[in-house]
This record gives structure tokens, sequence and C-alpha cells, in this order.
């Protein structure tokens, strides 16, 4: 893998030439700032910003009375350790949100060490989608860039619909998505529970923008800086290179038939506004408009969607579908991607019992929950990492990959990689003998196979289908 990180002597001289275009937003007082949330103490002293965290306010951002578009920011940050902060950017108030503020922020971790999330330069999204739009799971170069008690240099670009971030000259992100084109930028004191945090501290110092001549000021986009791409039915030019392409087209069927014909279903599913969504029937499973499958199979590939559920849904993405298997009543079979959602449906909380013969009664020695029909688990077979933490929301559209390569099967959701087997090996075909799926001869051993979506009775949307062969 090739890749470089710019020595960080080079960041001023770099720009020498347009050092007139910069404007800094630090003068001797904080009169072109404003509290926007939060009750923590700002101030200003020799050109420094220091936030001071305090018990009992929300998380604190002191913003801009200006609104910026597209712009390149640069900055350095020194965040005390125990701390989580950010930067607001492109972001809005509404009084309408429990927590007000509210767009994109960039992460800075200095807290909870121990979790070895290490996802600063990643971006979040505050208060809106409440997710990592760019988590650093998908770039662990990145993952060491940023220094706790440290100063360190961060720089962000906001351009068009592209949004990229360094830290101490490692390339973070490389992010595309549109949500927000305008907005204000806020520096964060998170919120703390625990007194050992007060009176910590968040420093910034030396912070300037650029809004002018923008282009001819951008960093280099680095190799190891996997691109996040979040815009609806677009394919960039490196996913282009990279061998994507939709394989629904966000208009018709085409590509699709039902599992159980040869046509599409003629009810239970809609296409709308790029939309495909299997509608609901009281939780009946394959008893309206049924499974739909793609009509070519695939071997060795990256399978990427966006879904949404309705409250206490249930769905699947099902990969190495075997049409033969099942020609009756109910879903085909193959490996499945569960869609779920775990807060709502029984699915995630069924338990089960492990009862143990003491001389000539059966003894309870274990109940617990069934895990592995969470979301984003190998459907009764294998648990999806961090099963309570990536719970998903109804109403709200997450992001669903599967990856296969030579028997090399990954799970992401919200592009955190979750689960992951091999499907030729012994102890999976082991696994297999103990479960349900036993009675079908070589199940999940296809060379290649079908894609599978799932009516599982309720409603389910799906954007954004494409896939790349390997």
């Amino acid at each position: 893998m090739k890749y470089s990180i710019i020595p960080f002597f080079l960041f001023n001289i770099l720009f020498l030439s347009s050092q007139d275009k910069w404007t800094y937003l630090i003068d001797d007082d904080l009169s072109n700032w404003e509290i926007k949330e939060g009750n923590a103490e700002f101030i200003i002293d020799d050109g420094i910003i220091t936030g001071t965290s305090i018990l009992k306010s929300p998380s604190t951002y002191l913003g801009t009375k200006i609104n910026y578009k597209d712009f390149i920011l640069e900055f350095e940050v020194n965040v005390s350790s125990g701390l989580n902060s950010g930067v607001q950017f492109r972001s809005l108030k509404s009084d309408h949100l429990r927590n007000s503020v509210y767009g994109y922020q960039l992460e800075l971790e200095a807290d909870k060490p121990e979790r070895n999330r290490l996802w600063s330069g990643g971006i979040y999204d505050q208060s809106r989608r409440s997710i990592f739009l760019y988590p650093l799971s998908v770039n662990p170069i990145a993952r060491s860039a940023f220094k706790p008690d440290e100063w360190n240099f961060v720089r962000i670009e906001a351009i068009g619909n592209s949004i990229r971030t360094w830290i101490n000259g490692i390339q973070c992100s490389n992010l595309i998505d549109d949500t927000s084109t305008e907005g204000f930028i806020a520096l964060q004191i998170h919120s703390i529970g625990k007194q050992s945090l007060e009176g910590k501290t968040v420093k910034w110092k030396n912070i300037r923008i650029i809004t002018n001549e923008i282009n001819n000021n951008r960093y280099p986009v680095e190799d190891y800086a996997q691109e996040i791409n979040n815009i609806d039915n677009f394919l960039t030019k490196k996913q282009k290179e990279d061998g994507w392409k939709f394989i629904f087209d966000g208009n018709t069927s085409n590509g699709w038939v039902s599992a159980k014909s040869d046509s599409f279903p003629s009810k239970g599913w809609k296409i709308n506004n790029g939309i495909l969504s299997v509608l609901s029937s009281n939780g009946k499973e394959s008893e309206n408009g049924g499974d739909i499958v793609t009509k070519d199979k695939y071997e060795n590939f990256e399978f990427e969607l966006d879904f949404k559920i309705t409250k206490g849904a249930n769905s699947g993405i099902k990969y190495f579908v075997d049409l033969d298997l099942n020609k009756g009543a109910g879903s085909a079979i193959g490996l499945e991607y569960q869609i779920l959602d775990n807060k709502f449906h029984l699915d995630a909380s069924k338990k089960f019992r492990v009862m143990e013969l003491e001389g000539e009664k059966w003894e309870l020695k274990k109940e617990d929950i069934k895990r592995n029909r969470g979301v984003a688990s190998l459907y009764d077979l294998i648990e999806a990492e961090k099963f309570n933490h990536k719970s998903v929301s109804a109403g709200q559209w997450h992001r669903a990959k599967i990856i296969s390569n030579n028997g090399h099967v990954e799970h992401w959701l919200d592009n955190e990689k979750v689960l992951e087997y091999n499907r030729f090996s012994q102890v999976f075909k082991a696994l297999i003998q103990y479960s349900k799926y036993s009675k079908w001869e070589n199940f999940g051993q296809l060379e290649s196979g079908h894609i599978l979506l799932q009516d599982h009775g309720d409603e389910v949307s799906f954007k954004n289908i494409k896939i790349r062969e390997f």
C-alpha cells in the first residue's frame, strides 16, 4: 500500500505564496464568536482559546458568528487526556432539538483509552444522523495521528460535497456527502459525567481559514484514505475506477425477479424516487410479494446498500442463495445478513436455555439471549460484534456491506466491520451441523449464488444498491 505523510515543517511552507488569502479567526478577544449551546467557559489569552469542562452541562459549543460554505480550515489543538472534543463545521442550530447544535463534527478523542477506538480525525454527524459518517475503522493508518496532551495540527477541507481531514500531516477522512452545504464553525467542550474530569481543558490556537482559490490549495488525496460516498444514486470517479456498478437503477426492477418465479412480484414491492421498498403484510413472511433476487449470480464481491427499517421490522440480505433448496412456502435459502430492529423485535431478545441432568432432575444452568439474530449478524449462526452498541434506528438510513472473497466473508454496518468468518472452514461447517441449516446439504458452500432481499412481512426500504466483483 502506497502512502505518504506530509512532514510537519512543510505545513507552512506549502502555502507561503498564499499567506495573504488566509483569515485568522482569533483576535484579541472573542467578539467574533458566541456560545451556541452549553455552559462551559471559554477564555482567550495570548492568542490561545481555552475551554474548561464542567459537570452538569451539555456539550458546549463556541461558534463563529458568520457561516462558511466552501473553505479550508487549519488550527492547532491540545486536548487533555480523559476528554472528548471536536470541531463543528457547516453546522446549524435548532431550538427544536434536544441538543440544539447539529452538523458535521471533526472528532477529537482523548477519552476512554481502554476502548482503543482512536477515531480522532473522523467525521461524526452531530445531533442529526448521530452516527460516524467516516469512522477510522476504514483508515487504520490515521488512528495514531492524534496525540492527547500535545499540540496537534489539524486541517479540514470542505469543498462542494467533498470533505477531507488531516491531523499532523496524516489524512484521516475522505468523505463525499451533501447533507450540509453551509454553516458555522464551532469549538466543542464535550459534556462530562465524572468529577475527576471537571476543570480539564481543550486549547486552540492559530485558527485560520481560506475561502478563495481553495481548489488550488488542496492537499493531494492519499491512497490509504478510503473514500466513503453518501450521495444517492451516484458513483464517484474513484468508485467507477474500482469497478462499482449499481444493480438497482432507482427507477425499474431491471435485474431483479421473484425468488419463486421468473418475473418481478406484481404486489408487495414498490419503487419510488430511487428507493425500493418491501411493504408490510403484518409480519407474514413471504406471503405478500415474497423475496426478490438478482438475476445474476456472484462469487467474489463487495456488496453495499443503504436500508431503513420501520419500528419492529425484520428483513435480511441473503447471499449465495440456492433457489433450488426451497421451492415451497417461505423464504429462499442462503447465508443471511440480518436486518432487524434490535430494540423492538423479539428476535433480538429470544432466550435459550442450557439444561443439565442432576441425578434424576434436569437443572437450568444458563439462560441467555440468542444474540446471533441481531442486526448485521449472520442469522442464527454468528453474532455481530458490539451487539448492543450497533442497534439501528427506525426511520433512519443505515449502511450494510457484505464482502466475500475466496471464502472469507465480512459483515459491515455503518462502515464498521462487525463480523468475519470463512465459509469453507471446518469450524464453519461444524457450526452449520448444529444449526437449523443442517438439513440443507452443502449450505453456504456454493461457488456462486444470487443475492436476495427478504420479504419478512415488515416494511423496509433499500437504496444505493451496488456491487463490485473481484
